[in-house]
């Protein structure tokens, strides 16, 4: 053996000792290192299991396999490659003897970077929906500094690839998180993709993949015709039809309104399809596409995860609620038949909207409403302005609800909110003439719930005096008791009247959803209730979705938090914690 100590090598070991007793641990330049002789050879691997970070020290060699004690996970001693993907590889070094004497060399050259890694884990994650691997590969991406994008872009088209049923609640709940990163500290952002990434694979475990349908040949069709296609096949429920030209007017190079444009229109021949998630999965798979670009190789495939779902869909005009004791699908189907009429009569005039126009909207009849609506297109309100109106009409139901009702019937003014939400985003993108019936079954909705504000909750007192951290403090612990659904709005209330920043108040929110189990519909309404904030100057209605919000978020918690649990430990993980020494945060470092 050359006597000469190679460079980088941290004297670990004397050669006899370590020979005779089989392994030994050292810190080797701060890095734990257990170091074992067997089969004649000296192998060092990283004495903290890459899945829970246990002492692998403890663990037993068999036949050039290393096994940790804790979770049984397995490893290839001479490379550190685990036989169980849910554990990841353990890292190994290289190791010499130099005149009696072993050394490690802590920090090699390794074949791939980090963010390489945890790329390649992210997949595994999704792949076999290990909880941990996706916290893990959530928080490694980020720290690694990775453009939240990229992994995004991996998840939304392994939700779209493996899951024959299509879009769903996963990638739903993975686009809003994505939309709200902007709100959140760099721990909550983590915690984001990790909560995304989580809904998503789950999604996707127990489907078949998707299969296929292909573009016609024929690419130089007009537009106007593959939309009429497009309606036709969904009209009469043939999927595979409908995607089929779905695709064909991706491969023609239809622009991202045009495309927009086909989905909404085909959404919005029948009524609020399937209590109004069809058009919300519409407007996130748009928005997962604002993302990652409409030019994206997987353009058709995200699109076209949209199609069974619209094909297949409940109609509401077959519903009794919209046909007794009104024939609600009727008088909309009135106001349809005059669209063009009341569009070209409110030509070149600038609708201003008139202060009464949600309480016109909360209306008790029926006719007040759709008049509200008609008498608003006739006086110029383009399609953007009335989805608004209507979305902030259906989020004050949500800040009125009263508690009185049962707890499932959050759902109902929930539904219509987001719905309405959808809608008016699709209306800044694509606002067609036909888009207005998906204002009118905003507000036909709206009407429909307005037993859920009987008697209405209480507008919260204004307190322009509170102090806004005590008022944030407080909105927090409402999140920790049941019962608090007031309290909650009011807190969240008395904060923007005492001045509180609203970016705190959106990330404070965003990051008490974070922690919790909570389900599709709380991330529903997070996203839908802060975009809407976001969009409006007037402080009365941004205190109104304020607290609608709050007051949702209240209703809904507090949950079990096992996927927060999972977290914390991934990301004690990252900072070298001890989780077997201790489950209160408090562990000390490996390499103490």
């Amino acid at each position: 053996m050359d006597a000469t100590v190679p460079d980088g090598f941290v004297e670990v070991a004397d050669e006899s000792t370590l020979r005779e007793e089989g392994r030994t641990v050292a810190s080797a330049d701060g890095t734990p290192v257990v170091v074992f002789h067997h089969e004649g050879e000296f192998r060092a691997v990283n004495n903290r299991c890459p899945h829970m970070g246990f002492p692998l020290s403890e663990g037993s060699v068999d036949e050039g396999v290393l096994t940790c004690e804790w979770h049984h996970a397995r490893f290839e001693l001479s490379c550190g490659d685990t036989f169980d993907p849910w554990a990841d590889d353990v890292e190994s070094y290289p190791v010499e003897v130099v005149d009696g004497t072993v050394y490690v060399d802590p920090d090699p050259q390794r074949d791939e970077p980090p963010a390489v890694h945890w790329a390649e884990r992210l997949e595994d994650g999704l792949e076999q929906n290990l909880r941990l691997v996706l916290a893990k590969s959530a928080i490694g991406l980020q720290r690694a500094g990775v453009d939240p994008v990229e992994p995004f872009e991996t998840a939304v088209v392994f939700g779209t690839k493996y899951r024959e049923g299509g879009w769903s609640s996963g990638l739903t709940i993975l686009t809003a998180l994505q939309n709200r990163l902007p709100d959140l500290d760099a721990a909550d952002r983590e915690r984001a993709l990790y909560q995304g990434l989580v809904q998503v694979a789950s999604d996707c475990a127990d489907q078949p993949p998707k299969f296929d349908q292909e573009a016609f040949e024929a690419t130089d069709v007009p537009f106007s015709r593959l939309k009429a296609w497009f309606r036709e096949n969904v009209e009469v429920r043939d999927a595979d039809g409908a995607e089929r030209v779905l695709r064909t007017a991706v491969a023609a190079d239809c622009t991202p309104e045009q495309l927009t444009e086909m989905l909404t229109a085909a959404a919005t021949d029948h009524r609020y399809l399937d209590t109004g998630h069809r058009f919300d999965h519409l407007n996130k798979a748009t928005e997962a596409l604002d993302h990652i670009g409409w030019d994206h190789p997987e353009t058709a495939d995200v699109l076209a995860s949209l199609v069974r779902g619209l094909a297949m869909a409940e109609r509401s005009e077959e519903l009794s609620s919209w046909r007794q004791p009104d024939d609600l699908a009727g008088r909309s189907a009135e106001s349809f038949d005059r669209l063009d009429e009341m569009v070209a009569e409110g030509e070149g005039t600038e609708w201003t909207e008139p202060d009464d126009f949600t309480d016109r909207l909360h209306s008790e009849e029926p006719e007040d409403v759709y008049a509200a609506l008609d008498d608003a297109i006739r006086g110029g309100a383009t399609v953007e302005q009335l989805a608004s109106a209507v979305a902030f009409a259906a989020g004050k139901r949500v800040a009125q609800f009263s508690t009185a009702n049962e707890f499932n019937d959050w759902n109902t003014v929930h539904h219509t909110f987001t719905y309405a939400n959808a809608v008016h985003r699709a209306a800044q993108r694509a606002p067609t003439t036909e888009l207005y019936r998906g204002v009118y079954d905003a507000a036909t909705n709206v009407y429909l719930d307005r037993f859920l504000n009987t008697p209405p909750a209480p507008e919260p007192s204004i307190d322009e005096s509170a102090d806004p951290d005590a008022a944030i403090r407080e909105l927090l612990h409402c999140f920790e008791m049941e019962g608090e659904v007031n309290a909650a709005g009011a807190h969240a209330a008395n904060f923007l009247d005492a001045g509180g920043d609203p970016e705190r108040l959106k990330a404070e929110l965003g990051g008490a959803l974070l922690r919790e189990d909570t389900g599709f519909h709380t991330f529903q309404a997070l996203e839908a209730g802060l975009r809407q904030f976001d969009r409006r100057d007037d402080p009365a209605e941004r205190r109104v979705l304020a607290t609608a919000v709050a007051r949702y978020l209240a209703a809904h918690y507090p949950t079990r938090r096992e996927r927060e649990q999972t977290y914390s430990i991934a990301s004690r993980l990252h900072e070298g914690e001890r989780i077997h020494e201790a489950s209160d945060g408090a562990a000390g470092t490996a390499d103490d």
